[in-house]
């Protein structure tokens, strides 16, 4: 097997940050580097050095940094577009860079290539009860009563390969109706705005953080024949920018879908419930297994009451009803 060599430049600061981000896409293997733990390796108590090798000293002048390897296959491509939507979000809220530079580096393959590489694995396949996702640039022949939802994520997460993306999926056919309103906090590629609008849903509005992400969610919905009536997009972030949020917020919804971590999940859950009509639907992902009663807790505090959670390969969807 091939794989992905993944190095992130951060700060010491940002060390725990990071690495909680990447437990959380299940990540477990990575490498710290750090000039500080060189230093503490110096000047351990009671050691003292005649001589050391060329290599090792140069340890003090490396960029704190994480490294990673991730199996250079459609789940490894996918968790890869997922950590850099993750990682662009949290650059654009770190107004006073405590995290470092944040970027993200492919040690095996440059960023081009990889762009156009990790394509050949995504092929059409189906999601849920009603749909086949299918890549921009791939044909589908097969006869089928499934809608087809045409994707082309580039470097946005939203393939509908990964686990949560499916688990919001599935749950979308379930709380969609005709005429509700749609709230994709996080659309990413907007995978799952355009998936309410064809299960429905009159009006569907998309946010996210990332404003490359906004114009590539901006073309699929062209793409899948979606009008510009029926979608809004936004880009910025809810919880530093109040009229933003207030925008936002103007009308509530009967559906708000998340599909971010649980950290965000979290941080929002306040904002969330007042995003949410009364007896409307918050459908929640992007969290791993072990987190669930966590942000199952923290939904409760917000007003919400539990009707469901889904699992598929420890990544969990939180379906819950607002009680204000």
């Amino acid at each position: 097997m091939n794989w992905l060599e993944v190095l992130i430049y951060t700060s010491k600061q940002g060390l725990e940050v990071i690495t909680g981000i990447l437990l959380q896409l299940g990540v477990t293997g990575f490498v710290i580097q750090d000039p500080d733990d060189f230093n503490e390796f110096l000047k351990e108590e009671g050691t003292s050095w005649d001589y050391m090798d060329e290599e090792v000293e140069k340890l003090k002048d490396i960029e704190t940094s994480i490294k990673v390897y991730l199996a250079d296959n459609m789940q490894g491509n996918e968790t890869l577009i997922e950590f850099k939507s993750i990682v662009e979000r949290l650059k654009a809220s770190d107004l006073l860079g405590e995290y470092g530079k944040l970027t993200i580096e492919l040690g095996s393959v440059n960023e081009e290539d990889w762009a156009n590489n990790w394509k050949k694995y995504f092929k059409p396949f189906e999601v849920g009860e009603k749909f086949v996702i299918k890549p921009t640039w791939e044909t589908y022949t097969v006869p089928t009563n499934r809608m087809i939802l045409e994707i082309d994520p580039s470097s946005s997460f939203g393939t509908g390969q990964h686990y949560t993306t499916q688990l919001c999926i599935e749950q979308l056919e379930k709380y969609i109706t005709p005429q509700c309103t749609v709230l994709d906090m996080g659309c990413g590629s907007g995978i799952l705005s355009i998936a309410a609008v064809l299960l429905g849903a009159k009006k569907v509005t998309a946010v996210d953080i990332d404003e490359n992400s906004v114009h590539i969610a901006e073309t699929n919905f062209k793409q899948n024949a979606i009008s510009g009536e029926v979608f809004k997009t936004y880009c910025g972030n809810v919880m530093e920018n109040d009229a933003l949020a207030g925008e936002i917020g103007i009308h509530k919804y009967d559906v708000v879908v998340a599909n971010i971590v649980a950290d965000v999940i979290l941080m929002m859950k306040d904002i969330l419930s007042e995003y949410v009509k009364n007896d409307g639907i918050l459908i929640a992902s992007g969290i791993i297994g072990e987190r669930a009663d966590e942000v199952r807790t923290g939904l409760e505090e917000s007003g919400f009451l539990i009707l469901n959670i889904t699992e598929k390969n420890d990544w969990v969807a939180i379906v819950a009803r607002l009680k204000h």
